[in-house]
């Protein structure tokens, strides 16, 4: 008899209910909760990220919220490191894991593998920090090109993260990030997990979006980027990049009305929202789909797959 999966990945888009569904799919698998959210995992962000706080949490255990200072990089590996770590805790407990969050990287590097790439000398990240302050991120996007044009057409135009990774693994090794992500191995074996993706209309998806911002301000958004102002950090750190700050930092820098940060962040929003649906839609298209945002339909929606394909 093949044994039931014990881990749930619950993804979708920003603003689309995951984590009041993840808490009644935690009371339904008796499971405990870990971060799949590249923004949430940072301190400091718990209003912008969208970070259940402890009422949210319901008593239940909730594992990589809030635990990175902002000044660290996180990368996709770190996090890895991390979360497989909480799931060793969570499965000697007895307990099954729900992973749940908007960042479909760290679901693929769950499902897929990381790829073997080496440290990045300072000598080489220095170089490419001078390339991208003396000729822009264009500059950076052409060099990708030559290095690995398989994995710098796959980039957004202005994502100066993952352009430079590229340059910095063909700097370092002289090799294209690609070819080494070929070699991949999955972290975890494909029958301990199942998959859900709520993939809901876009449009009113887009209106709670612009509902939830408005939230986020009432509830003290813009304090908390005043917070991160202060800290004076890098504007190329990932944290800084998360969705709503850098319009409200241009705010207190002085270079945007508030309003205009408002209009700014909410636009920002639909567009990360619009990524994430090309993303689960493209590298996920095998995963179970939940298609309202009515929370009562979701959750009979989310029972019904629970039924199936853990056994109960």
């Amino acid at each position: 008899m093949v044994a039931a999966p014990d881990i749930l990945f619950l993804a979708g888009p920003t603003a689309s209910g995951k984590t009041a569904l993840s808490l009644h799919a935690a009371g339904r698998l008796d499971a405990e909760i870990i971060n799949a959210d590249s923004m949430q995992v940072y301190d400091r962000l718990a209003i912008l990220s969208a970070r259940p706080d402890r009422a949210e949490m319901a008593g239940i255990a909730h594992h990589l919220f809030g635990e990175v200072d902002p000044a660290v990089r996180c990368s996709v590996g770190e996090w890895s490191r991390r979360a497989l770590a909480r799931l060793e805790a969570v499965k000697a407990r007895g307990k099954r894991a729900i992973f749940v969050g908007g960042t479909g990287l760290y679901f693929k590097a769950l499902t897929e593998g990381l790829a073997p790439t080496p440290e990045i000398s300072a000598r080489v990240r220095d170089a490419v920090n001078a390339l991208v302050a003396a000729r822009g991120v264009e500059a950076l996007r052409e060099e990708a090109m030559r290095h690995d044009p398989v994995a710098a057409s796959r980039v957004e135009p202005g994502d100066r993260q993952r352009l430079q990774r590229i340059v910095e693994i063909g700097r370092e090794t002289g090799q294209a990030l690609s070819a080494l992500q070929a070699d991949t191995v999955p972290l975890l074996a494909q029958d301990r997990w199942r998959g859900v993706v709520i993939s809901p209309d876009r449009e009113t998806l887009y209106q709670r979006i612009e509902t939830r911002f408005d939230a986020m301000m009432a509830a003290g958004a813009l304090a908390e980027a005043e917070a991160i102002f202060r800290l004076e950090l890098d504007r190329d750190l990932p944290a800084m990049k998360a969705v709503g700050l850098p319009p409200l930092l241009d705010h207190l820098a002085g270079e945007l009305t508030l309003a205009e940060a408002v209009e700014t962040a909410k636009r920002d929003s639909r567009r990360y929202a619009k990524r994430q649906y090309t993303w689960f839609a493209n590298q996920h298209p095998g995963w179970a789909r939940i298609s309202s945002l009515d929370p009562d339909d979701q959750r009979n929606e989310l029972n019904r797959f629970i039924d199936k394909e853990f056994g109960l």
